[in-house]
């Protein structure tokens, strides 16, 4: 079952489609109040659940207007996810894919993609989140992340970005323990998302995940009154759908990925 958040005010970052789209979904079924940012977000299907604030993550003045509003409006925030990520975008360059090249090949628009759109981004907006959570002394943080931090997984800069997200966690945690607050590091699966989609043919879907379902993780740690156990640590969608007990929107429960299957 869901849990049910209606005093709660969530933010997501990078909402404009996949993952990001899919936890601001997930986190308005539960009742909570959502805003949901990106450059293209006052586009994206996002329902009346929704708030969209159009913002470029990379602009430290446009997130600071989000959390000025969020702020006037409700006076509070319980839970930032941060799904901002530039990191897929330019696979192709000049009829080439890139992704795989090594790391003297790469395009630095790559490093800008994933360390200022994504991990710089996160570490912003968790600067901001925190501002306003220590005071209440309450709070969750969430960073999304994956397994290219523990191996090898397409290119260096890939495994770099998601590394310092682990670290960001990890560090956050322990300081924002005495204020309790909470920030964890959470890898979805495979999720059928946009892009994976178009692709379907490449991947295996048997195990996958929808956009949705790493929004019901969310919650379910957003809920939890013990959610500190889980403070500073690596953990995954589909373990968490264990513990908590609950599936994804089709009813399934998908199995937790090892290292050696990502």
């Amino acid at each position: 079952m869901m849990p049910s958040l209606p005093n709660q005010v969530a933010l997501v970052t990078g909402a404009s489609r996949g993952v990001g789209r899919g936890i601001a979904l997930a986190l308005a079924e539960t009742g909570a109040r959502v805003y949901a940012t990106g450059r293209t977000v006052a586009a994206a299907e996002l329902g009346d659940g929704v708030v969209p604030l159009t913002c470029d993550h990379t602009d430290d003045d446009a997130v600071g207007r989000v959390f000025e509003q969020i702020e006037a409006e409700t006076g509070r925030l319980d839970i930032l996810v941060n799904s901002a990520w530039g990191g897929y975008e330019g696979m192709v360059e000049n009829g080439r894919f890139t992704w795989p090249a090594p790391f003297w090949e790469q395009s630095n628009r790559r490093w800008d993609g994933m360390i200022s759109a994504g991990v710089r981004a996160a570490f912003v907006a968790s600067q901001f989140a925190a501002r306003r959570m220590v005071p209440a002394r309450h709070g969750l943080i969430v960073h999304l992340s994956y397994w290219a931090a523990q191996k090898y997984l397409g290119n260096v800069l890939y495994g770099l970005a998601k590394a310092a997200t682990d670290k960001l966690a990890a560090d956050m945690a322990h300081e924002l323990q005495p204020h309790g607050v909470a920030a964890v590091s959470l890898y979805p699966g495979l999720v059928r998302t946009e892009g994976v989609l178009a692709a379907a043919g490449a991947f295996d879907l048997t195990n996958s995940e929808s956009p949705e379902f790493i929004g019901r993780a969310v919650a379910a740690l957003a809920a939890d009154p013990s959610v500190a156990r889980w403070s500073g640590q690596v953990v995954l969608a589909a373990t968490l759908a264990r513990e908590y007990g609950f599936t994804d929107i089709d009813g399934s429960q998908p199995r937790p990925l090892t290292i050696a299957e990502a």
